[in-house]
């Protein structure tokens, strides 16, 4: 398929370049661990039957991102992937077969239910109709076993979610020679396509992770964190961040916010349309933000507890000082949420609650992690040795790298967060939208190994904040139950990080009034939904209740974003409106500060 030039040479062809070197490529050149895809297995039992195995699929290439079957070190995976199979009765294998071998099983509603075969291309044709039809009969047969498996709650919990990660990871629409869509832009391009997912291909294997946006569209400083604002304080571990004031008269009690610290603050400061901070300056709230450091080896020894001593508690002071007020209201947003709990948990243990904070609200917070979500999958006693065995100890040899904990984020929704973007990026020689939110979310950021392993032991393993004086923390035994300042708590409905029924338990462990809210959406979502038209929804109730789904029978949705009503309740806490204190240049440099920029 070559062409003649004008000169007598050969003129190169991008379709037949670009397709020998993706086959090439999907052959194995490239099929290293731990990125290498796993083959499905054998079925047990099923030998001499004739069902049909999954199709055969090429390998896919070494990428950058790619999920391994646990990250996170917490099953001996992948070979022991299937440690449930023995939990399967007889008559489970025989009910599924059968059921597989329906003659009337029609996986039309299968395909119509999952985006990736939705496309008229997948039943154009005979083979791509059978490649898909077979890949969904045979996942529903491998879930009907997981379904039926003589296992508890937790355990099935664990046997579904990485059966899925194999399940989407063999998906056909995954690789090139069985996706119609990828090879009918292939022909329309004229082999462009190929050529430029390869290139796409290439620059993600060289900045290690797969881009999931227009990464050159966003620079913070730029076009992100644009809420102007100074940085009044700066040790090793945080910047506080002041921001100036948009209104000539504002609320008297200053708002402390929390981010999280396995994450950059300015999710809460994207653009300045759905920024959290600039909507709160403009209600009048005195706005402050903890920007925390990226750790570096350098800090790598820092604990949980310098994270409060050194973090929060040191906010805390620096604000009412700055502020020349008494008391302050504070905000955390997941784990900067139980990270302000706890030092909230210390000042009431040393009878200081009361004489410096007013209120806190807690965005996504968990607290009680016996239903940690999707990522409990991760998280076990293997999990804990490894990175013990890892870092050393006490942990202080160690550093919990950014892309990993992005890896293993991502794979909790691998679909959306990874193969989306293989099969558009590589397979079809996309280039990725720019999205802000994306942007921030691939802006990974490093823990310190002790704080990351005492997290890890205290509270998703031993949930120990569930007993009052199980853990001491700077000397101090934690009763949540004796922060009795009034508490507003946001949890997303869809959120698979911090389910809400877990929020729910979780703000039953403080004392003091609540205010429960639930929202649409999920993790991020949910709580970044400025007011504007048709803005989801969010549901209110009567606080106790028996449990959460007594509260949610009863609870109350209203239309358009929560912050309004969250504005409401912080304002009742908030003081009387004064005349707002300039905003003097500091010499530490002007917001977003120059911590936010450090790369993990």
């Amino acid at each position: 398929m070559s062409e003649k030039k004008s000169d007598g040479g050969t003129a190169s062809n991008p379709f037949t370049e670009g397709f020998d070197a993706l086959q090439t490529m999907m052959r194995g050149g490239m099929n290293q661990p731990p990125f290498a895809m796993p083959e499905m297995p054998k079925m047990p039992g099923m030998l001499g039957m004739g069902m049909p195995a999954m199709p055969g699929m090429p390998s896919m290439p070494s990428i950058p991102g790619m999920p391994q079957l646990a990250p996170v070190g917490a099953m001996p995976a992948p070979e022991a992937g299937w440690w449930w199979l023995p939990a399967v009765k007889p008559d489970a294998w025989q009910a599924a077969a059968a059921k597989w071998f329906a003659p009337q099983t029609d996986v039309s509603a299968l395909a119509a239910a999952d985006r990736r075969f939705r496309s008229p291309s997948w039943t154009a044709q005979p083979y791509f109709q059978l490649t898909r039809d077979q890949y969904l009969r045979t996942a529903a047969f491998w879930r009907d076993l997981v379904a039926s498996a003589d296992l508890d709650e937790r355990e099935r919990h664990r046997a579904k979610f990485f059966l899925e990660q194999m399940l989407d990871a063999v998906a056909p629409s995954n690789f090139f020679l069985t996706n119609p869509e990828a090879i009918e832009r292939a022909v329309e391009t004229n082999g462009e396509s190929l050529k430029h997912g390869l290139e796409n291909l290439k620059h993600d294997i060289e900045t290690g992770h797969i881009a999931m946006t227009d990464e050159s569209a966003f620079a913070v400083g730029k076009n992100l964190a644009l809420t102007p604002g100074q940085v009044v304080f700066r040790n090793e571990l945080f910047e506080l961040i002041r921001y100036t004031p948009t209104e000539k008269l504002v609320h008297q009690r200053p708002l402390l916010i929390v981010p999280p610290c396995i994450n950059k603050f300015y999710i809460l400061d994207l653009k300045p349309e759905n920024s959290f901070v600039a909507h709160a300056v403009a209600q009048g709230f005195d706005v402050y933000l903890v920007s925390w450091r990226n750790v570096s080896e350098a800090l790598k020894t820092l604990t949980w507890e310098d994270y409060l001593e050194e973090g929060v508690l040191t906010a805390i002071d620096e604000v009412r000082a700055h502020a020349d007020v008494e008391t302050i209201n504070t905000l955390g947003f997941c784990v900067g949420g139980t990270i302000l709990s706890c030092a909230l948990g210390v000042l009431a243990a040393r009878g200081e609650l009361d004489d410096f904070v007013e209120s806190a609200t807690y965005l996504t917070t968990l607290l009680d992690f016996s239903e940690p979500g999707d990522i409990k999958a991760y998280l076990g006693e293997s999990t804990y040795q490894m990175r013990a065995q890892q870092f050393g100890e006490g942990g202080k040899d160690g550093l919990m790298k950014g892309s990993e904990l992005a890896q293993s984020f991502a794979s909790l929704r691998a679909n959306d967060l990874i193969w989306n973007y293989v099969v558009n990026n590589y397979l079809k020689g996309q280039d990725p939208p720019a999205f802000d939110l994306l942007y921030w979310n691939g802006d990974s950021t490093n823990l310190p190994g002790p704080m990351y392993l005492y997290y890890l032991r205290n509270f998703y393993l031993d949930n120990k904040l569930l007993e009052a004086g199980a853990l001491e923390m700077l000397g101090e035994p934690i009763d949540l139950s004796l922060v009795d300042i009034p508490s507003y708590v946001y949890c997303s409905r869809e959120d698979h990080i911090v389910p809400w029924k877990s929020a729910y338990a979780s703000a039953e462990l403080w004392g003091g009034e609540v205010e429960f809210v639930v929202g649409a959406s999920g993790h991020i979502a949910g709580v970044i939904n400025p007011p504007g038209p048709k803005k989801r929804s969010y549901w209110t109730g009567t606080w106790p209740a028996p449990d959460a789904d007594a509260w949610d029978a009863k609870a109350k949705e209203t239309a358009g974003s929560w912050w309004p009503h969250w504005y409401n309740w912080l304002a009742k806490h908030s003081g009387k409106r004064v005349a707002a204190r300039k905003v003097e240049k500091s010499t530490l440099g002007a917001a977003p500060g120059t911590y936010v920029l450090e790369k993990a």
